[in-house]
């Protein structure tokens, strides 16, 4: 059996509770999958380690939308070079 961290690990972010579901879902027998539901968050659970390998960013969120969260991510340095 794989351990957590023997996945590599996918955060997902979107403000629609039923697309989080879903990619959770999809994605959990391969991944270990993270979820945030707005733009501050997704930037909270970037940051904290263990770091997600990859990021897939809802563009059309309130708030701080997927744009200004990737402009973000990578402007830090901590983050910039997550996919």
């Amino acid at each position: 059996m794989l351990s957590v961290r023997d996945k590599p690990i996918v955060l997902v972010v979107d403000d629609t509770p039923t697309n989080l579901v879903l990619a959770s879902t999809v994605l959990r027998d391969q991944y270990t999958v993270k979820v945030a539901n707005n733009g501050r968050l997704a930037m909270q659970v970037a940051r904290a380690l263990p770091r997600p390998d990859v990021i897939l960013l809802d563009v059309m969120m309130p708030g701080m939308n997927g744009y200004e969260v990737c402009r973000a991510l990578k402007a830090d340095a901590a983050t910039s070079d997550i996919p």
